[in-house]
């Protein structure tokens, strides 16, 4: 009887691997260049002393931030892959598909800014976006490195219920609203002075963004 041989199919996770371990190194590294801010980072969650002492405009571009805006566009990139493929739209191997995720993800997020930077302008209001954008940063930030060790192990396992992808996407939508009531609490007394214009940039740029995508990637997948 002659045996039938059947092609294994191997599955590339080298990128993966390689990308997962220069992002920890990232991590490793900024919390050793920054050790006490770190600490005070990754308790943002729990106390808004980080939110607090690190208000400035000049954190915005320093290299704390910009290590782990890395380190949040990769963490994203990855755990967008991994759910299109837990519910069985993509291969989460196809680091083809990661790299259009994740330029679309420095794309939407850089214009996003740049466009927020504009609107602040003709509103008079840049002091306040700055200080506002920082927040959002920062939160947004504390998301993708929670985040970043759930991706590795959910990308090295099989079977994975669609339940996992679904509560996570909850526990950072309640970390986001968190977010937005601090910075409104932080900043009450700026935006009470300028309720009007702040409620115009809410609705012009913190929900139209997300609404018009929303729209936009079901409609495409419908």
């Amino acid at each position: 009887m002659i045996e039938q041989l059947h092609p294994r199919i191997i599955e590339n996770k080298d990128w993966a691997t390689l990308l997962f371990v220069v992002t920890f190194a990232v991590v490793a590294m900024t919390k050793s260049a920054y050790e006490t801010r770190f600490s005070e980072f990754s308790k943002l969650i729990f106390s808004d002393k980080y939110a607090k002492i690190y208000r400035d405009n000049s954190h915005m571009k320093n290299s704390f931030t910009v290590g782990l805006f890395f380190v949040q566009v990769v963490s994203f990139a990855f755990f967008i892959l991994l759910t299109m493929n837990i519910f069985g739209y993509a291969s989460k191997t196809d680091w083809l598909l990661f790299i259009r995720i994740a330029t679309f993800l420095l794309y939407f997020i850089l214009g996003k800014y740049l466009i927020e930077k504009i609107v602040a302008a003709s509103f008079n209001i840049d002091d306040f976006v700055e200080l506002f954008n920082l927040q959002k940063v920062t939160y947004r930030t504390y998301i993708g490195v929670l985040i970043l060790p759930i991706n590795a192990v959910l990308f090295y396992y099989n079977n994975i219920p669609q339940i996992i992808p679904l509560a996570i996407i909850g526990i950072s939508l309640c970390i986001s609203v968190y977010s937005y009531f601090i910075s409104i609490k932080t900043y009450q007394n700026v935006i009470i002075g300028k309720l009007f214009y702040f409620i115009l940039y809410l609705c012009a740029l913190e929900i139209a963004p997300y609404y018009f995508l929303y729209y936009w990637i079901t409609k495409g997948s419908a």
